[in-house]
């Protein structure tokens, strides 16, 4: 298990196969909770500046080998982790992670890289408040995908392991070694599976539902504008003044629209 997360902040991340619909879920829970007023920080995967153009570079000219990719990886995580997620989380945040170090204990791993080594190189990140895990059988994912594009990249499809010379049948057999992985890590890490071969609207409710219980009796950093909405103000009187809220402003409106 990763250690606890004892920060300020809450973290919540999802986890899949590419296909999955973990990426739309979570872009629908980020909008839902800026929604309810909450201040929320959003980290994608493989999304660091600091090693952008090498893994640019290493993946056009196929020179990456398990190791030194899982490497390159965990540097733009601890990259991200330590000059974005972290600090959010200490001052409150809810921080939303599309794709988490489980990612790496997954494909890390799937490439062959040693399990127990995967997991040290990612000691320092906390055991997340809550982790989705959206499950789907690798035919549904490989069709999702599909169905959107043409063509798959040379290390998506795990042509680097040479399971097959063809790249979707590569990538098939490539995804399913990620989700036996996965669904190992169930129980290691208590995965919140959802299964994500419902509806999304399902899927989404079950989703809110579950983060609503573990955001219960938390009050976390409230937005810039909800603080500004709810600190009182005094007139020139030192009479006590409660900023109109949207709701209390309509109606207003709807009173003297009726007389």
């Amino acid at each position: 298990m990763l250690r606890p997360n004892t920060y300020a902040g809450k973290l919540i991340v999802v986890e899949g196969i590419d296909g999955s619909g973990k990426s739309t879920q979570i872009d629908l829970l980020y909008k839902w909770l800026q929604s309810q007023g909450k201040s929320v920080h959003f980290s994608e995967w493989n999304s660091s500046s600091l090693v952008k153009s090498t893994t640019k570079m290493g993946k056009k000219r196929k020179a990456f080998t398990p190791t030194t990719f899982s490497l390159l990886q965990a540097t733009d995580f601890a990259d991200r982790w330590e000059n974005y997620m972290l600090p959010m989380l200490k001052a409150g945040v809810i921080v939303l992670a599309d794709r988490f170090a489980f990612t790496a204990f997954a494909r890390d791993v799937a490439r062959g890289v040693d399990p127990s080594w995967v997991r040290n190189l990612y000691s320092f990140a906390p055991q997340p408040d809550i982790a989705f895990y959206f499950r789907v059988p690798v035919g549904i994912a490989v069709e999702r995908i599909m169905s959107g594009r043409t063509d798959l990249k040379y290390y998506e499809a795990g042509m680097d392991l040479g399971l097959s010379d063809n790249r979707v049948t590569s990538f098939r057999l490539f995804q399913q070694r990620i989700i036996n992985e996965y669904d190992k890590m169930v129980e290691e890490f208590d995965f919140t599976v959802i299964d994500g071969t419902l509806p999304v609207h399902e899927q989404q409710q079950e989703v809110r539902q579950l983060v609503k219980k573990g955001l219960r009796g938390w009050k976390g950093l409230p937005t810039p504008e909800q603080s500004v909405r709810r600190t009182p103000a005094r007139g020139k009187t030192g009479e006590l003044h409660l900023p109109v809220t949207d709701e209390e402003r309509a109606e207003m409106s709807s009173e003297g629209d009726s007389r």
